[in-house]
């Protein structure tokens, strides 16, 4: 029974993964122990769940019926496993959580220190990528994204506050250029880009004027998937940039940087938390949303500290 039960969970594995190497890498095992086990599920069954080829792998008809089915039915298992584990004194277990480029700045150095302190056996897999959009599919236990592109059939939870691109160059920069006064300026300057993914198109900058949204096609000058490259490039004089005012902080205030257009950049929702509502979140995942909500109410007491000492 144990070995039916490993041999599926190989086989949901190479499904989510789409490949050997990544099922592999998932599993903690070589490419090659996938293969085998797959291979001797599909003598044991008599058919062929999985089409090879040297560059990409394909679920069969009949692999495909027999994932459908199964997926869901090792989920029910794995939450079972995972409910006989909570009765222990500590969850356990490797918890993973797809972070959207960008919200890693948001993950606060105490936060993730004091859960894994008061933790000590759960793992944290967090990969930070924007190419994760279906986190059930891939097999995650939760994600982190912006609250505006997250499904609605998704719980959410804040972990951060409201957010604010700036548009930054460094002095040396605008040395050589004039500072735009208002957005439609930029196809004047050089530009630092960002899209999620490789094959994404180029980001249009987003913002307001007079409580209208609007977005400008902006001049590439440099194109990348990596926020910090960004941040990099501006501060060598390569170009205007738009990044999260958060992730620009200490080179504004030291002057490394300098912010433009403000006027036409307002907050906006930032990021959450999320996980499939129709699912038993293990113990490892209830016990990080706990930390992260315990985070946000105390940045939010500070916040109000703050603003009565301010007011007094």
């Amino acid at each position: 029974m144990a070995d039916d039960l490993n041999a599926m969970g190989v086989f949901v594995a190479v499904g989510d993964a789409k490949g050997f190497r990544a099922a592999g890498e998932r599993l903690g095992v070589s490419a090659s122990a996938v293969s085998q086990a797959l291979r001797k599920l599909e003598e044991q069954l008599g058919v062929v769940l999985v089409q090879r080829t040297t560059r990409s792998v394909h679920l069969t008809a009949a692999g495909a019926q027999l994932y459908a089915s199964v997926r869901p039915a090792l989920e029910e298992v794995r939450a079972a496993v995972a409910a006989v584990g909570e009765l222990g004194d500590e969850p356990r277990g490797t918890l993973r959580v797809a972070v959207a480029s960008g919200a890693e700045g948001s993950l606060a150095e105490s936060l993730l220190g004091d859960f894994l302190a008061a933790h000590p056996h759960i793992r944290l897999d967090l990969p930070v990528t924007n190419e994760i959009r279906d986190i059930v599919a891939r097999g995650y236990d939760a994600g982190i994204q912006l609250g505006e592109v997250i499904d609605r059939d998704m719980i959410a939870v804040p972990v951060s506050g409201d957010l604010r691109l700036a548009v930054v160059g460094s002095p040396a920069y605008f040395a050589h250029h004039r500072k735009p006064r208002h957005p439609r300026e930029l196809v004047e300057h050089e530009c630092i880009n960002w899209h999620p993914t490789p094959d994404a198109p180029d980001y249009r900058w987003e913002f307001t004027e007079k409580h209208r949204e609007f977005s400008v096609a902006v001049p590439t000058r440099v194109l990348t998937t990596d926020p910090v490259l960004i941040a990099r490039l501006a501060r060598a004089g390569a170009g205007l940039a738009m990044l999260y005012e958060h992730q620009v902080r200490d080179e504004l205030d030291g002057g490394a940087l300098v912010e433009v257009l403000r006027d036409f950049s307002t907050s906006f929702p930032g990021f959450y938390l999320y996980y499939p509502q129709r699912r038993q979140a293990s113990p490892a995942l209830r016990a990080f949303i706990k930390f992260v909500r315990a985070g946000r109410a105390r940045r939010q007491r500070k916040a109000a500290a703050w603003r009565r000492r301010d007011t007094a």
